[in-house]
């Protein structure tokens, strides 16, 4: 039956409405269990994914709906960000003036657009699921109504997010309109014969526009530093991974499963815009101060990197891109979890706010710091081999295209530029002093568990890549090259 096949999502969509419901019987000085609750149902959920689902592919609703391990990966992926994102939410908890079960069930909303695009086999369900995530971020970015620049970031993110649903829309018109469907694999057998239409050309350039918004991609990235900096800090976390990696993964759809005849004639302007993506994002965090801005402009560059393994149009490339998002997922979260840490004990957050974080809390300092050099490519961390495997893909393909060998040169300036911003922030942790508060820093159980968990799973998953590359490898087989 199909309700078999969306067992994840019927989860999700359930423990939303049941935390938006229980909120209305807990006294309003108490709603910290609620997001336990939703935390602990998603740990079920997350179990409940390795269990009962085939190693095959399986399809629902007319098609619409494809379970496979491409599927299947993502799915779990994206219940661990969520999970960790609701650790983080709790620790935010008590800067949310109201709405704490809100927060809590419109964070559950968007991963279930987050489900459902992962197994999207249909431009419907592309959009439907695509719409579920941006109007989730639309309330959770602009959620502190009381601060100018969370109100600030929400419009900003508003006017953009539904300028790119246009051109979605849009795209997916023409391409129904030339290629007389919908569905993947049947748009997949028509544009074969149409790579030279122009109209369907137009129409998946379109959509792609659509789905580089998600990532924060070149030519339409300048929501990201803006939105970083104002969102709360939960869910500029859940904007970085989440997001992200829905816009990932769609990408691997549509370009792999709707469109491959059309993508490898597109290797050009996936490289230039994968390398555009590079510079830009580390040329503009260089000069930041603030760390949430930081962050934003790195997350550009890092969608960046991930183009390369897209650009690379080799099995290889799309596994490399799945290690690195799950190697990213750790790294990044950890740093917002000290960064809502350390911003409650401080006034605004520059990088200085970090000064002398060794001496108030060595967990926080090692945190930040094991995040700051993954996110730089330094080894053993799983943002070195992340990018190894991404440049490695590329370089693979540089007898083919000489334009490979360019992306591969772009992606090392781009890491040395990298660490000058990034150990900026280790330098202001171990080297500087705090003047203002020398106090310790107290940190929560459930936080002190995330951040050991995110430093364990970075260094993991950089000395022994093996079992996640073997799983990356085993979720895109499915996908055309």
């Amino acid at each position: 039956m199909n309700l078999q096949l969306i067992t994840l999502e019927l989860l999700v969509g359930a423990l939303g409405l049941l935390v938006l419901l229980a909120d209305l019987f807990l006294p309003a000085r108490n709603k910290a269990p609620l997001g336990y609750a939703a935390a602990a149902g998603l740990l079920v959920v997350l179990a409940w994914s390795f269990a009962g689902f085939g190693a095959g592919a399986d399809y629902a609703f007319g098609g619409m709906y494809v379970l496979d391990p491409l599927a299947l990966f993502f799915k779990r992926f994206f219940l661990v960000a969520a999970f960790l994102v609701l650790l983080i939410s709790i620790e935010f908890s008590d800067r949310l003036s109201a709405g704490h079960g809100e927060y809590y069930s419109i964070t559950l909303f968007a991963l279930l657009g987050m489900l459902f695009a992962a197994s999207a086999n249909h431009f419907a369900l592309l959009f439907v699921s695509l719409e579920l995530i941006t109007v989730s971020f639309y309330v959770l970015v602009g959620f502190q109504r009381t601060r100018l620049l969370s109100l600030e970031a929400g419009v900003k993110y508003l006017i953009i997010g539904a300028l790119s649903t246009g051109f979605t829309v849009f795209g997916i018109a023409l391409v129904f309109g030339t290629t007389g469907s919908m569905e993947f694999p049947a748009v997949m057998k028509a544009a074969g014969s149409l790579v030279e239409n122009r109209m369907l050309q137009i129409g998946t350039l379109f959509v792609l526009v659509g789905l580089g918004f998600k990532i924060a991609a070149v030519p339409v990235q300048i929501w990201a530093p803006d939105v970083y900096q104002g969102a709360p800090t939960p869910t500029t976390a859940w904007l970085a991974i989440g997001s992200k990696a829905a816009g990932f993964v769609l990408l691997l759809r549509v370009l792999f499963s709707a469109m491959p005849d059309l993508t490898v004639h597109w290797a050009n302007l996936l490289i230039w815009i994968s390398a555009a993506t590079i510079l830009y994002g580390n040329l503009c965090a260089i000069p930041q101060r603030n760390i949430k801005r930081l962050l934003g402009y790195s997350s550009i560059a890092h969608a960046g990197y991930l183009l390369m393994g897209i650009s690379a149009l080799s099995a290889e490339g799309q596994s490399a891109v799945l290690y690195y998002l799950s190697g990213y997922l750790f790294t990044v979260l950890a740093a917002f979890a000290v960064i809502c840490v350390v911003l409650r004990h401080v006034d605004g957050d520059d990088v200085s706010a970090f000064a002398g974080l060794s001496q108030r809390s060595p967990l926080l300092a090692a945190g930040m710091a094991f995040s700051m050099v993954s996110l730089a490519g330094i080894p053993p961390l799983a943002g070195f081999t992340g990018k190894f495997l991404l440049i490695k893909a590329v370089l693979a393909e540089g007898e083919a295209n000489t334009g490979y060998y360019c992306l591969a040169f772009t992606a090392i300036a781009g890491v040395v530029m990298s660490i000058y911003y990034y150990f900026g922030v280790v330098r202001a942790i171990y080297t500087s002093e705090n003047t203002a508060d020398t106090g310790a820093i107290g940190i929560s159980i459930p936080t002190r568990g995330l951040l050991l968990l995110c430093m364990v799973g970075i260094l993991l998953i950089g000395v022994y890549p093996q079992p996640l590359l073997e799983a990356a490898q085993a979720a895109v087989a499915g996908l055309a090259r």
